[in-house]
């Protein structure tokens, strides 16, 4: 970036960067100011005593006293008075995330304030978790292990009816009623669920189908769980693939090869691994074990998206992991599939930071396939 000077104008309970650089949820866009190294933000009256106790920030102002200082009408919006109060400090340059709002920078380009657009993540520093961090992503993941762990009771409780349908508490156990079970032990947890992912039999063959409709037994049912911690703002990430009853042998070595990919994954993760390299590694692996990846009959089987993404305060963030070589720091998940109509989908999550010698399991939750 070409200015020292950098500035966000979004809300924190949806836009990360604010999020990192304020600590603090506000649900309304306000503006945060970084200028020679001092951080601040500008807050409606309603927020600003809250601000004062709770932002990580070097100073707390009221768009209020601004407006008065500068001798703007009390109604003045943002475009009003930000122009107006970057002119008064002499700030001319400013270094904007990617998505900052094309109102705001005309109005500001009206007054020849000069807006140089930030290229990939905003805040560079936050690809890799501080120790801090860390414990963040750890409750968050605890929260979500807590998901899955509602989810494989809720099947283990279940019994097999007329056309295998599951049957749990006197009724169909549908995806939908299961999600909801999910759901709502993450909510009890202190996470935010978030297109949970209850998908059966054909529909755990498409790596984001939701999942609807009854699930049945000796069907392959793949639980992924991405819940938001509501406390820190991080994410978890976590997939089981799961059976009620017996799997066949097919079934059985679909789920193990893609368990045993997800294993070499984590045993090669390391500081300078290539994430792409190890990416067609696994892919390799699967199709010596029968799974090519291919398009059949007019449609993908096999192993058809990567293998991991970073996490933390968004669900995918920063790094790509089939474009980073690995580094200290780095949170990524590790989630291998593969996806085979006439047998089923797998697909097994965890999470990951990259240290030193290798990579440290994040995520706890056990790995079984029939329940």
């Amino acid at each position: 970036m070409a200015s020292s000077t950098r500035l966000i104008y979004a809300d924190s309970e949806r836009d990360p960067d604010m999020l990192y650089a304020t600590g603090f949820f506000v649900p309304d866009a306000f503006v945060f100011l970084e200028h020679r190294g001092k951080r601040t933000v500008f807050l409606s009256d309603l927020e600003v005593d809250r601000a004062r106790k709770q932002a990580r920030v070097d100073e707390v102002v009221a768009v209020s006293d601004v407006l008065k200082t500068l001798k703007l009408p009390a109604t003045s919006g943002v475009g009003r008075w930000l122009p107006e109060y970057l002119k008064s400090k002499k700030i001319a340059s400013l270094d904007v995330p990617q998505n900052f709002p094309l109102s705001l920078a005309r109005q500001l380009e009206a007054f020849k304030i000069k807006l140089v657009l930030g290229e990939g993540i905003f805040w560079a520093e936050r690809e890799f978790k501080s120790a801090e961090e860390l414990r963040h992503l750890k409750h968050a993941l605890e929260i979500t292990a807590a998901g899955i762990a509602r989810g494989v009771e809720v099947l283990a409780a279940s019994n097999e009816g007329d056309r295998k349908q599951l049957f749990w508490g006197g009724s169909v156990l549908t995806s939908e009623r299961l999600r909801a079970e999910i759901d709502s032990a993450v909510l009890h947890a202190g996470g935010q669920p978030a297109n949970t992912i209850v998908a059966g039999g054909i529909q755990a063959c498409d790596p984001h189908e939701r999942g609807s409709g009854p699930l049945r037994g000796g069907e392959l049912i793949i639980l992924d769980v991405f819940p938001r911690d509501t406390r820190s703002g991080f994410y978890g990430d976590m997939t089981r693939t799961v059976l009620r009853g017996r799997a066949t042998d097919a079934q059985r070595h679909l789920w193990e090869t893609v368990r045993a990919g997800q294993g070499q994954a984590l045993r090669a993760m390391k500081p300078g691994v290539s994430g792409k390299g190890l990416h067609e590694d696994i892919k390799a692996y699967f199709e010596a074990q029968g799974f090519p990846t291919q398009q059949h009959k007019g449609r993908w089987r096999g192993f058809f998206h990567g293998t991991g993404h970073g996490l933390g305060l968004e669900i995918h963030e920063s790094p790509r992991f089939g474009a980073t070589d690995f580094k200290k720091g780095q949170v990524l998940t590790v989630e291998p599939g593969i996806y085979w109509p006439g047998v089923g989908g797998a697909r097994i999550e965890d999470v990951v930071v990259v240290t030193g010698k290798g990579a440290k399991l994040l995520s706890s939750a056990p790995v079984i396939l029939e329940v």
